[in-house]
């Protein structure tokens, strides 16, 4: 197996707005923009979220189609990655709608989470079943969504229930949220450590953790998710003028750390992507 570096963009994610950074996109074009930002600097992965050219969170399947398309266009062998995710409160029926489009991977969340305040996260198990059948009559390999390690314990499980049906699982650590797993060096070994050895993972620290557990990850021989949706800033105070900044910085802690960058063709082979 390449030990090279695997790096996700989330280009924008469905909370962050302008307000954060006047970068963030919302209109097609903006979407390509960072998009393309992004892949330059050496992003093989491209996790998107969809809005409405005013900001607002869409999980529509022709916005998706029209961002899908105009990526491709200009990044033509990236790996787009829907999110099923959505926004807090969307339907599973709503949520679900990018899958129809058969991308080759999408977001399988595992588990239902605090986001702060009053708002829930919810993704009952039922829920993930469904999702994660819908994936695979559509032949999407899903990245598992966790936030905290009983959403590991819940993938394993429906996985050996032949619900999910990948044979080598691909974990996403979402690190730092506000209700799961803090973004400390001892969590993220305990969460590698709770993975059987033939999954692949990729970690995200959410704002300031972003780059201290994208270091950690570097070393520990995982991969790496960067980008204005856990993260606006390139350094304390100093907003990131795109998402390619972001993605550079990882790429120059890698070469730093004796981590090579995976192009989009050895991304497909390290995650197995059919």
């Amino acid at each position: 197996m390449s030990n090279k570096l695997i790096i996700t963009a989330c280009i924008s994610g469905a909370e962050v707005t302008k307000e954060h950074n006047p970068a963030v996109p919302y209109t097609v074009e903006e979407v390509v923009r960072e998009a393309k930002s992004a892949y330059d600097e050496g992003a093989s992965i491209i996790h998107l979220h969809v809005r409405t050219d005013d900001g607002k969170p869409t999980q529509n399947q022709d916005r998706f189609k029209e961002c899908i398309n105009a990526i491709k266009e200009a990044c033509p062998d990236a790996i787009v990655q829907p999110s099923t995710g959505g926004a807090v409160g969307m339907s599973s029926e709503e949520r679900l709608q990018p899958v129809n489009l058969n991308p080759e991977m999408a977001t399988l969340d595992c588990g239902t989470c605090n986001f702060g305040g009053d708002e829930i996260f919810e993704n009952t198990e039922n829920m993930i079943i469904e999702f994660a059948q819908k994936m695979a009559e559509h032949n999407v390999k899903p990245e598992c969504e966790v936030f905290d390690k009983g959403m590991v314990d819940m993938a394993l499980r429906l996985q050996k229930k032949g619900y999910i049906k990948d044979e080598n699982l691909h974990f996403d650590f979402v690190m730092g949220v506000n209700g799961g797993i803090s973004a400390t060096a001892r969590d993220l070994v305990f969460m590698v450590g709770s993975i059987p050895s033939n999954c692949t993972w990729t970690a995200a620290g959410v704002g300031k953790n972003a780059f201290p557990i994208a270091a950690m990850t570097i070393v520990m021989g995982g991969h790496v998710r960067i980008g204005f949706e856990d993260n606006v800033y390139l350094e304390k105070g100093v907003l990131a003028k795109s998402n390619g900044e972001l993605v550079a910085k990882v790429v120059k802690m890698a070469k730093l750390l004796g981590r090579d960058i995976a192009s989009p063709k050895e991304t497909r082979e390290i995650l197995r992507i059919k």
